[in-house]
């Protein structure tokens, strides 16, 4: 399956005065939602790195739509968009409890070593999960 929904309560932290979330705390959000995608299929993003591979954001788009708030439940849908060669590429979106559409993002990520910080191909494991989702 290539989509994946997780769920996030919005943080007093998260939040200016008003009680809005402040822009830059939707970054973690949809970090969340891709680690989350990732355990859903079985990889865990902790033995990936502990294997020496990294999945660094290189591009990321993100449209505001309307605001988050204090103590809303989030649901963030992460889904698979394309892999080619070391990259791999998500469309996400934050919806609140009312079912409305917050903020919409496309994140292209890419897998590294660890060990020399340059490009590297994903291990097979991961490559066998893209073929599933093609």
């Amino acid at each position: 399956m290539k989509n994946h929904q997780t769920q996030v309560r919005v943080r007093y932290s998260e939040t200016d005065q008003m009680g809005v979330v402040y822009h830059g705390n939707y970054v973690p959000y949809f970090e969340i939602g891709r680690v989350e995608w990732l355990r859903n299929k079985g990889i865990s993003y902790k033995s990936m790195e502990e294997s020496g591979i990294g999945l660094p954001i290189v591009s990321m788009q993100i449209n505001y739509k309307k605001s988050a708030r204090y103590d809303e439940l989030l649901t963030i849908h992460t889904a698979f968009k394309s892999q080619s060669s070391v990259k791999i590429e998500f469309d996400c979106a934050i919806y609140n409890e009312a079912g409305e559409l917050l903020t919409t993002a496309v994140f292209i990520l890419v897998f590294i070593s660890l060990k020399t910080g340059r490009p590297t191909a994903p291990p097979d494991y991961i490559l066998e999960l893209f073929k599933t989702l093609v």
